[in-house]
């Protein structure tokens, strides 16, 4: 007779909500033309400059995080003259971030918690973030992201030019066996100790071909078997309090690359350590980074900026109606004017720098 698990099984569950396939959601918002030429062209753009064929950077710059798409599009709007504006220099990608790795708790992004009233209704969160990735890409913007639940990619990847692996899983096996299945470049953070160790060691892991379990497009429970991912690249964000953005933590980042042999590129992430979590030392890590450059560094290939309509930030208020437009609920965030004066600075700065940089 057999025995029941109902007194050893899902103890802690309160209920199991089926949710829309990968398959069903890119039947219901499609993958355009226009948006996808955008993504190969972004993902090839981005692939040469870390081969070192175009001497461009990429710059990815935008919220911390995504909770308001009319805010999010006029961002947007900006970002698309600003881009055309700086592009023989820089590649402008936005950054937009649905997901939020938690130290304990709070809000998780607009993928978990899109109406940000603890209500996770998970599949509206698809829908939502889905249709603003293909707006953006329609726009002609290359859209860089934070892969942080496994099986979000299935969803909306195939509309994401650069892929971010955080600090607090850049250590974590799964998601190294996810980025070598990832058909983005992929930019691993070092730990939140500061120290590179686990990110040359997932620069190696995610070459490699990896086979794990995940799920496929008709959402079904799947062994994956991934061929590896030759475009993984190390992001400075400091750590233990202190930046690793100055020229020595960049020569030492270049020696350890060079001694685990990977690849010898690196990005600069203006933010979190890097500028003491206050985003109005960002400009002037921007400036370092691009003086440095000048100076004949060889192996910086891109930033990241945490930019937004409005500096600063702001908590999530108990009546949604007193959001503050265009401020972050996350980190906090340079304005828009603050973006466009740093991005023209680095690039008058660096366009007749750039084409002569021997990679």
């Amino acid at each position: 007779m057999p025995i029941s698990n109902s007194k050893v099984d899902d103890l802690n569950i309160r209920s199991i909500d089926v949710l829309i396939t990968p398959d069903e959601l890119k039947t219901h918002l499609p993958l355009s033309e226009q948006a996808y030429n955008n993504v190969i062209e972004g993902r090839q753009v981005i692939r040469n400059i870390l081969d070192g064929k175009d001497h461009r950077l990429f710059i990815v710059v935008g919220p911390c995080s995504i909770h308001n798409i009319e805010a999010a599009m006029e961002y947007a709007g900006r970002l698309k003259k600003l881009a055309a504006e700086v592009s023989d220099t820089l590649y402008l990608v936005m950054r937009v971030y649905f997901e939020k790795p938690r130290t304990t708790i709070g809000w998780k992004g607009l993928i978990n918690d899109p109406f940000m009233d603890d209500s996770f209704r998970i599949q509206d969160g698809l829908h939502i973030g889905r249709k603003l990735l293909l707006n953006l890409n329609e726009l002609g913007l290359p859209c860089a992201t934070e892969a942080l639940d496994p099986m979000s990619p299935q969803y909306y990847h195939d509309l994401i030019s650069w892929t971010a692996i955080g600090a607090r899983t850049t250590e974590s096996q799964t998601h190294r066996e996810m980025s070598s299945g990832l058909s983005s470049p992929v930019g691993f953070k070092n730990g939140t100790d500061g120290g590179l160790k686990v990110a040359t060691n997932a620069l190696l892991s995610v070459q490699n071909p990896h086979s794990f379990l995940g799920i496929n497009s008709e959402g079904k429970v799947a062994v994956i078997n991934t061929t590896g991912n030759q475009y993984g690249h190390v992001v400075l964000r400091g750590g233990d309090g202190k930046p690793n953005y100055d020229s020595v933590s960049v020569a030492i980042a270049e020696r350890e690359l060079e001694k685990a042999k990977a690849p010898m590129n690196i990005m600069i992430d203006a933010s979190h350590a890097n500028s003491n979590k206050d985003p109005g030392l960002q400009p002037l890590v921007m400036d370092n980074v691009a003086n440095q450059i000048v100076e004949g560094n060889q192996s910086i290939i891109g930033m990241m900026v945490e930019s937004h309509l409005k500096f600063g930030r702001q908590d999530i208020p108990k009546d949604l109606n007193d959001l503050e437009y265009g401020k972050s609920v996350t980190d906090g965030c340079i304005d828009w004017d603050m973006t466009e004066t740093a991005i023209r600075s680095m690039r008058d700065k660096l366009k007749n720098v750039l084409p002569e940089r021997k990679r």
